[in-house]
Formats: structure tokens, C-alpha cells, sequence
């Protein structure tokens, strides 16, 4: 057999492997060794595996990963979300489908300090779901729009799935975070104004809150936004003013979490150390799938399929945007059943030559719309991770009514997927002040 074929094969055999329920970073460990060994020998495979995943473990560069999430679990932890929430409550919960557009807001600052998406969906759907239940609101909306929301954190810096994008492509970690602020923000505003359409349409959607006094509304200011500014400017503005480098605005973005919570009393030794263990589990998944990816990736370029998929993806009698949107349609496809970090690794490899080499697509402006068409992945099925996280909490909720109330924020999804391909320079308007 051809090399091509050998690696055709491993791509088959993978995605039986992922339907066997085999953990996705062990089937691209499996499969590359065994691809490469196909190509190679077995002993060169052997020593390529140890290698990978040595380097993956040990790699400083990477240690910006674990700094991150270690943010986003004592965010999560300490209750900073709930904060965040009582202050968009507070502001917006008077008018129809206002708790939902609170939980948008709350979602997309959460998201500023968190960088997962699971975790702001677990914590904002732990903290909003009990309140749409209790003012009337309908269960597939509240559920839903906790499930969209949580994928803003994909976005807003700093974003896990970015880095491992930054990491695989070798692209600046501080463009890609400065460049998913205005599509954060751009998709935060659809979902609202899709929320508001559907409650507009149907009042019993969402039922008006009762509206707070002015005095409420600055006290939220205070609590719920104040720790979040401080937190936002120490390790992003820093990253954009080039005062640190992105492993240093994690660990300062991490230290001033950390000290802020334990100076308001957030903190403590229990919290504390459930964060280090959840970052401990959560860094060593990612590394692994980091190592995972970087293996297959291997194999899957000595068996040249990236390379005979650029040549005839250029070769087709295309517009460059139609052989892109094609790329899109497949990485919806794949997001159905794949994780979002695990699609950003096994896609990238195959398709950044495509996009960026062959048709000329800047890699930054193609990291932000990939992890945007990665965040559908998780609201769509059967996979959905943020779904099944809400399911978790709304247990009450069946879970085909979650799902079917997401489609109106899939389609906002595909809105600012399209207007990002029609007007790029809302990607690149920062990145590009960042350089001069």
C-alpha cells in the first residue's frame, strides 16, 4: 500500500476507535504509533512516542496552559461567578427574557477570568438556572442560553482552545487573545438579540424580573464587576501592552485571582486546594491530548495526506471562500462528534496548510473562526459537551429539549462566522494595533 493509503486507513481507524469510546487522546496515540511504524519501523515509532510525550510534559511553553486554568478554577471556586451574575442581574433582569440576557453578560465576563467553557457553563448554570425556574421562565431557553453561553469563553481571552491553537500552528498566543475580543463580544450581541426576538415573539419565553434600585445596581457594579476589571487588566492588558509574555499573564492573571478572593474572604484552604486538583486533572488531559495530536500528526504527515490535501484543494476550480467554507462544513461535521481541543489538534495539522499556505488566509484570522466553528461543537449533538453539563444541573430538563432550543444560538454562531469572512479586519483590528 501507499503511504497515502496507510494514512487514509489510520483515519478510518481512529474514528472507530473514537465510536468504541476509546478516549480520544489514547486512539492518537494508538494510531499514530502505529501508523508510523507501518511507514518506518517500530522502533523509530517507539522512540518517537516517548519522545512527544516527554516533550509535551516537560515543555515550559506550555506551562501557559496550566496557569490559565488554574485561574478559571479558583474564578470558579471562589464565586466569582455568582457575582457576576447578581451584577447583570441586577442591570438588565426587568425587562422580557432579561435573566437569560444577564446570564449572556455574566457568561461572557465569567469567560474574561475562566477561559473553559465548561466551567462557565457549570457555573453560570449552577447559579442562573434556579433563578429563570423561579420567575416562570421556559426550561428549554434558560437551559439553552446557559449552554450557548458557556461557548463565549472559547472566545473571550484568555481561551484554552487559542493557546492549543497558538501551541499547534506557532502563532502568537497574545494576537489570537486580542483577537477573539470583538467576535466575543459580536456573538455575546447576537445571542441577546436572539433572546430578545424569540421573548418578544413570546412573552411566557422569558417573564419580566422584578427591576432593582439604582443604589442595587451600583452596589453589583461594585462586587460583581470590580475584582473582574482588575483581573482583566493585570493579564490581558498586560498581553497587550507587551508587559508579559502569555505564560507570565497567566501566572499573574492566576496570583491576582488568587489574592483578590483571599483579600474579600472568597477564599480558602478547601477551595484552594479542590482548584489545584481540578487544574492538576484538567493540564494533564490537555497535555495528553497535546501529546496525542502531535503523534498522529506524525504519521499523518509522512503519509503526506496534508500535503496531497493542499494540492488538491488548490487544484479545484474554485473561489478561495468556497473551498473555505467547504473546510468549515467539515469541521461542523467533525464537531458533532469530536471535542473541541481534541478537533482543534487533529484538524489544524491537515487543514492550517490549506487555508493559510495554499489559499492565503491570515493564520490568526483563521484561529479565531475555527474556534468559533469548534464552539458549535459543543451545543450540537450528539456530542455537546456544554448540554450535557446543563442536563447535569437541570436534571428535571429531558435533554432533547435542550437541544432543541439551541438552534437559535447555532444559527447566531453561523451569523458571526459569516460576517467574519466578509469583513476580516474585525479579527485583525487589534492584533494589528498590538504590532504597531
Amino acid at each position: 500500500m501507499s503511504a497515502s493509503t496507510i494514512g487514509l486507513v489510520g483515519l478510518f481507524a481512529f474514528f472507530v476507535l473514537i465510536a468504541l469510546k476509546m478516549p480520544i487522546s489514547f486512539a492518537m496515540v494508538l494510531t499514530g504509533f502505529a501508523g508510523f511504524a507501518v511507514l518506518t519501523s517500530p522502533s523509530a515509532a517507539l522512540h518517537m512516542v516517548v519522545t512527544e510525550i516527554y516533550n509535551a510534559f516537560t515543555s515550559h511553553s506550555l506551562s501557559v496552559i496550566a496557569m490559565y486554568v488554574w485561574m478559571g478554577y479558583l474564578a470558579y471556586h471562589s464565586g466569582i461567578g455568582t457575582s457576576l451574575y447578581v451584577f447583570a442581574y441586577k442591570m438588565i433582569g426587568h425587562v422580557p427574557g432579561g435573566l437569560a440576557v444577564a446570564s449572556q453578560i455574566a457568561c461572557a465576563i465569567f469567560g474574561a477570568v475562566c477561559g473553559s467553557n465548561t466551567a462557565t457553563a457549570a457555573t453560570m448554570g449552577a447559579i442562573a438556572l434556579p433563578e429563570m425556574k423561579k420567575y416562570g421562565y421556559d426550561d428549554t431557553l434558560s437551559t439553552a442560553s446557559i449552554a450557548a453561553g458557556g461557548a463565549l469563553a472559547a472566545l473571550i481571552p484568555p481561551s484554552v482552545v487559542f493557546i492549543v491553537y497558538g501551541m499547534s500552528t506557532g502563532q502568537s498566543i497574545g494576537k489570537l487573545f486580542i483577537a477573539g475580543i470583538i467576535p466575543g463580544i459580536m456573538l455575546m450581541c447576537l445571542y441577546i438579540a436572539a433572546i430578545l426576538i424569540l421573548t418578544k415573539r413570546n412573552n411566557a419565553l422569558g417573564p419580566k424580573g422584578p427591576k432593582a434600585s439604582w443604589k442595587e445596581r451600583v452596589l453589583s457594579l461594585k462586587d460583581g464587576l470590580g475584582e473582574t476589571l482588575i483581573i482583566f487588566s493585570l493579564s490581558i492588558g498586560g498581553l497587550f501592552f507587551g508587559w508579559f509574555t502569555p505564560t507570565e499573564a497567566g501566572a499573574i492573571g492566576a496570583g491576582g485571582v488568587l489574592v483578590i478572593t483571599a483579600l474579600r474572604k472568597k477564599m480558602n484552604f478547601t477551595k484552594l486546594k479542590l482548584s489545584l486538583s481540578d487544574t492538576t486533572k484538567t493540564t494533564a488531559m490537555i497535555m495528553m491530548l497535546i501529546a496525542g495530536a502531535v503523534i498522529f500528526g506524525r504519521f499523518m504527515a509522512i503519509s503526506r495526506i496534508p500535503t496531497l490535501l493542499a494540492e488538491w484543494s488548490s487544484s479545484l476550480p474554485l473561489h478561495p471562500y468556497a473551498i473555505f467554507g467547504v473546510v468549515v462544513i467539515i469541521y461542523m461535521i467533525l464537531g458533532c462528534f469530536i471535542d473541541a481541543l481534541a478537533l482543534v489538534l487533529l484538524t489544524v495539522p491537515i487543514f492550517y496548510p490549506v487555508v493559510v499556505d495554499t489559499l492565503g488566509y491570515d493564520p490568526i484570522w483563521f484561529g479565531v473562526v475555527v474556534v468559533l466553528v469548534v464552539a458549535m461543537g459543543v451545543i450540537t449533538p450528539p456530542v455537546g459537551m456544554n448540554v450535557y453539563i446543563i442536563k447535569g444541573i437541570a436534571k428535571d430538563v429531558p435533554l432533547e429539549a435542550i437541544f432543541k432550543g439551541v438552534w437559535p444560538f447555532l444559527f447566531c454562531i453561523l451569523i458571526c462566522i459569516t460576517i467574519l469572512v466578509a469583513f476580516p479586519p474585525l479579527v485583525m483590528y487589534l492584533p494589528n494595533l498590538l504590532v504597531n
